[in-house]
């Protein structure tokens, strides 16, 4: 009893630190787009750049389009990722949207082009950034993506890449082409603040993953993440000492809830993630859609 009250416990303080970072995170988010963006007519990529257009063309307020056209990309979260993601998603994206509204009049935190480009950059991909870190996302677009990309011989990045490019290239018929090139070194910067912040996550990621819980951890694997999971048998330095190893292919947006998978049933679990540069194959994808 004891042992479930600390774990229970454990979980709630993991929560709150997780909502804490995710709400510092969308303070950044706003700060980059009201003291920095918007006074100098700037967007960045993804669902942040559409809002700031529409705001512009509607005279609507920011927040509205932030949550509008997060919805059903939060709802994509809860099927392709999980109930946890998608939760801290709308909180994060809620949140964010609230502190664009006490923002929107203050001042601008400075009138140079480029350095707002640069700035805003930064605050804008620290935030992001942050909040990828604890299993959420302030922009539906990459969600999106990764579906995509399960259907397609294209990345997750490509594809991305492809959708900032348009919405890019988009905010020069609204705000001029100068703002949008702007624009560009802004999106540029924040994409690189985020690859730091998140310690250079790539879209996919291979796992291995030893522990004497394994069918445990590649059971709640499986029905947790809807990951598969291949057993291979090993041998320690000591011939005697046999060992089954795990290993999986995982996106970005899944290895926080992966590590808590982990973290959960065995803390002494050897667990290594790497970086993938391509994966092909069906057993990449999600096991309820081969199964």
């Amino acid at each position: 009893m004891g042992q479930t009250n600390k774990s229970t416990t454990m979980k709630i303080v993991k929560t709150m630190k997780s909502l804490v970072l995710i709400t510092l995170g969308a303070l950044l988010l706003a700060i980059g787009i009201e003291k920095f963006l918007i006074p100098n007519q700037m967007i960045d990529g993804g669902i942040v750049g559409i809002s700031i257009m529409l705001a512009q063309i509607t005279k609507l307020k920011l927040a509205v389009f932030l949550v509008l056209l997060n919805i059903p990309f939060i709802i994509l979260g809860y099927k392709q990722v999980g109930k946890t993601f998608a939760l801290q998603s709308a909180y994060g994206i809620v949140v964010a949207s609230i502190f664009t509204v006490f923002l929107h009049h203050s001042e601008g935190a400075t009138n140079d082009p480029l350095l707002a480009a640069v700035f805003g950059g930064i605050i804008v991909g620290l935030g992001v950034g942050v909040v990828l870190r604890n299993s959420g996302s302030l922009d539906g677009t990459e969600i999106l993506a990764l579906l995509i990309s399960t259907k397609t011989p294209f990345s997750v990045g490509n594809i991305v890449m492809f959708f900032n490019l348009f919405i890019l290239s988009s905010a020069g018929f609204i705000f001029g082409w100068t703002a949008a090139m702007y624009s560009l070194i802004t999106y540029y910067i924040a994409s690189k603040t985020i690859d730091v912040v998140v310690q250079g996550m790539s879209e996919t990621k291979s796992v291995l993953i030893i522990s004497e819980r394994y069918d445990e951890i590649g059971q709640a694997i499986k029905e947790r993440l809807r990951r598969s999971v291949t057993y291979v048998d090993g041998q320690g330095v000591n011939p005697q000492q046999k060992k089954r190893l795990m290993f999986s292919i995982i996106t970005r947006l899944e290895e926080a809830k992966l590590k808590s998978i982990v973290d959960d049933i065995d803390k002494n679990a050897f667990l290594a993630i790497g970086p993938v540069n391509d994966v092909k194959g069906s057993q990449y994808r999600k096991t309820s859609e081969f199964h």
